[in-house]
């Protein structure tokens, strides 16, 4: 029986012991996400869809771990992804997917791995919450993209009840530097009862 990693993922308390949490859980993560029906990777292409007609721009996911998020990109048109992750044996499976045009390996402590202007529409698919992604990179994605930018991202049931993560997406939107283009509140990881409010943001 292969151990499981689901439930330790939401207590994570620094970058170091999650690096390492999501290093021993690459083998079995998409067999164990799949098992507690993983929804939120095809909301957000399917919302990010309806905000961007051409289907040729690259898209950045960000925090792509195993890759099913690049893959629902894919299925729902995106012609051209990019994928970024800390975690060398999550890459190692999202290589394996062979949904990515590139896959680029990142530092956890760097403070703004995305080259500014390099992506006008970037994803985040439960990169931001607790026992994953600082706030601090909300603030990270919203420099590097361009005016016009989309980020399409989904924060779990966690990050809604932490204000850290929300209070960062409403200093963006109530100084008006973004504008709210979709929300909707739904299935996540039904399997363990969690939920996911997926957002579309254009930046100012």
């Amino acid at each position: 029986m292969s151990k499981k990693f689901l439930d330790k993922s939401y207590d994570l308390e620094t970058q170091e012991a999650t690096l390492a949490h999501y290093d021993q859980w690459a083998a079995s993560y998409d067999a164990e996400i799949a098992e507690n029906g993983y929804a939120t990777p095809g909301r957000i292409a399917l919302a990010l869809a309806k905000f961007q007609s051409d289907m040729s721009e690259p898209v950045l996911d960000f925090g792509c771990g195993t890759g099913l998020s690049g893959l629902a990109l894919r299925l729902q048109g995106f012609e051209t992804v990019d994928g970024m992750e800390p975690s060398a044996r999550m890459l190692e499976q999202a290589r394996a997917k062979d949904a990515y045009r590139q896959l680029t390996q990142i530092d956890a402590a760097d403070r703004q791995p995305i080259p500014k202007g390099a992506y006008r529409l970037i994803t985040g698919c439960g990169v931001l919450g607790t026992g994953a992604a600082p706030p601090a990179v909300f603030d990270s994605i919203l420099h590097a993209l361009p005016r016009g930018g989309l980020f399409a991202f989904s924060y779990n049931d966690h990050a809604l009840e932490d204000p850290a993560y929300t209070g960062k997406l409403n200093e963006w939107l109530d100084c008006s530097a973004a504008r709210l283009l979709f929300r909707e509140h739904g299935d996540h990881l039904p399997g363990i009862n969690l939920k996911s409010t997926v957002y579309v943001i254009e930046k100012a």
